[in-house]
C-alpha cells in the first residue's frame, strides 16, 4: 500500500512539475489586487410591493420601462440584518434585464456604504437568490448517487469533488498568473483522470488500461481541436464572457485561442472516461466469468460493447451541444439564414469543432482501451502458462 501511495504521489509531482519548467508565466500579469469598492451585496425579503408610473421622461429614453415597482425589503444577513429598506426598483424594456419581484421573493441586493461601513447611501435589486435552490438540487445528487453507488458512489463523489477543486484552487489561479491554458488544461484532465480511476478500481489492470484510453482518446482530441480551430481561423473570443476577459483588472493577457482549446479538452474528458470505464470493466467481467477465453475473444467481445458505447456517447455529446445552442438556432431559422453562412460564423463553426473533435476522441478511446487491455491480459496469460508450465516440470 505505501507503495502504490508513494507511485501516486511521484505521478502528482510530475503533473505540477511541467507548469515550473514548461509553464511561461506572462510578464504583463499586474499584481492581482481588484480595486477596492464601498459596495456589498445582502441577501433580503421582499415584505411588500407596490407598483407605480415612471414619469422621468430621461429615463424612459433610456430604455425604461413606464412601469417601475415601490418594494419594502427586510435585510436577513450581516450588520444591517432586521433593517428595512423601501426603494424604487426599475426595470428595462428588454425581458432579458427584467427583475420583477413579488412579495416573498429572496433577493440579492447591491448596497454602497459609507466609508466607515455603518451606513447604506444607496442600493437596489441586483438578482434573485439561487443559492438555497442549487444547494438542494447538488445535495439531491449526491444522495441518488451514494443511495445508488454505496461506496462507488461516495468515492465517485470524492473524485468529482477532487476534479472540480483541481480546476478552482489550481488552474483558475495560474490562468490568472499568466500560464499556458493548454498545459494547465493537460494537467488537470490527467490528474482528473488518474485520481478517479484510482479511487473507483483502486490499483488494477482495469484502472490501468481506463486511464490509458481515457488519455488517448483526450490527446486526440486536443490535437484534432488545435489544428482544426487553427484551421478554421477561430478566435475563441465568440462568447461575452471570453471578451469581458479582456478588461479584468489583473491585466492578463490571455492566449483565447489556448483557452477555447483547453476548453475543448476539459469538455471532452467526462465522456471519454465514461467510454474508457465502460469498455474496461466488460472487459474485466468477461474474464471473471470466462478464465480461460483468449485473448483475441476477449478484444472481439470489448470492441462490441465499444460500438454500442459509441453511437450514444456521441449522440450525448452533440445534443449536448445543440440543447445549449438552442435559441442560437431558432434566431436562424427565424431569418431563414443561408446554411454556408451560418456554419461559417465563429459562434457556430466553435461549438461544431468541439462537438465533432470530442466525439472522434471518444471514437479513438474504444480501440486504444481495448487494445491496451487485451494486451495486457495477454501478457498476464502467457506469464499464468509459463508459471503453470515450471510447476508441472
Amino acid at each position: 500500500m505505501k507503495k502504490k501511495g508513494f507511485v501516486l504521489f511521484l505521478f502528482l509531482l510530475f503533473l505540477i512539475i511541467p507548469v515550473q519548467v514548461f509553464g511561461e508565466e506572462n510578464p504583463n500579469v499586474q499584481d492581482g489586487n481588484v480595486p477596492e469598492s464601498n459596495g456589498k451585496t445582502y441577501e433580503a425579503e421582499v415584505l411588500k410591493v407596490k407598483e407605480d408610473t415612471l414619469k422621468d421622461s430621461e429615463l424612459l429614453g433610456q430604455g425604461f420601462e413606464d412601469r417601475l415597482q415601490v418594494v419594502t425589503l427586510k435585510i436577513l444577513e450581516g450588520p444591517f440584518k432586521g433593517q428595512q429598506y423601501t426603494i424604487r426598483h426599475y426595470n428595462m424594456l428588454n425581458s432579458a434585464y427584467n427583475l420583477w419581484v413579488e412579495k416573498g421573493d429572496k433577493v440579492q441586493i447591491y448596497a454602497e456604504l459609507t466609508e466607515d461601513g455603518s451606513k447604506m447611501t444607496d442600493l437596489y435589486i441586483a438578482d434573485f437568490v439561487r443559492y438555497p435552490q442549487l444547494r438542494n438540487l447538488v445535495l439531491l445528487f449526491a444522495v441518488l448517487v451514494i443511495m445508488i453507488g454505496k461506496w462507488q458512489g461516495v468515492k465517485s463523489f470524492i473524485g468529482l469533488g477532487l476534479t472540480t477543486a483541481s480546476i478552482v484552487f489550481f488552474m483558475l489561479p495560474m490562468l490568472l498568473k499568466g500560464y499556458s491554458p493548454i498545459l494547465l488544461a493537460s494537467i488537470v484532465c490527467a490528474f482528473s483522470t488518474v485520481v478517479s480511476i484510482l479511487l473507483i478500481s483502486g490499483f488494477s489492470k482495469k484502472s490501468f488500461t481506463t486511464i490509458l484510453g481515457t488519455l488517448s482518446g483526450v490527446l486526440i482530441a486536443g490535437i484534432l481541436a488545435y489544428l482544426f480551430g487553427n484551421g478554421t481561423n477561430l478566435t475563441g473570443m465568440s462568447d461575452h464572457e471570453s471578451q469581458m476577459l479582456m478588461f479584468i483588472p489583473q491585466g492578463v493577457k490571455f492566449n483565447f485561442k489556448g483557452l477555447l482549446f483547453s476548453g475543448f479538452i476539459i469538455g471532452a474528458l467526462g465522456a471519454i472516461m465514461d467510454v474508457a470505464m465502460t469498455i474496461s470493466s466488460a472487459m474485466e467481467e468477461l474474464i471473471t466469468n470466462n478464465p480461460d477465453i483468449s485473448p483475441k475473444d476477449l478484444m472481439k467481445s470489448g470492441l462490441v460493447v465499444g460500438k454500442d458505447s459509441i453511437g450514444t456517447m456521441s449522440n450525448t455529446l452533440i445534443l449536448a451541444y445543440v440543447g445549449s445552442s438552442l435559441p442560437l438556432l431558432l434566431l436562424f431559422s427565424s431569418y431563414q439564414s443561408n446554411f454556408i453562412d451560418v456554419v461559417n460564423m465563429d459562434l457556430v463553426a466553435t461549438e461544431i469543432v468541439r462537438a465533432f473533435t470530442g466525439s472522434i476522441g471518444l471514437l479513438a478511446a474504444v480501440p486504444m482501451t481495448v487494445l491496451s487491455y487485451g494486451l495486457l491480459y495477454s501478457k498476464i496469460n502467457k506469464q499464468k502458462k509459463e508459471n503453470s508450465a515450471n510447476i508441472e516440470e
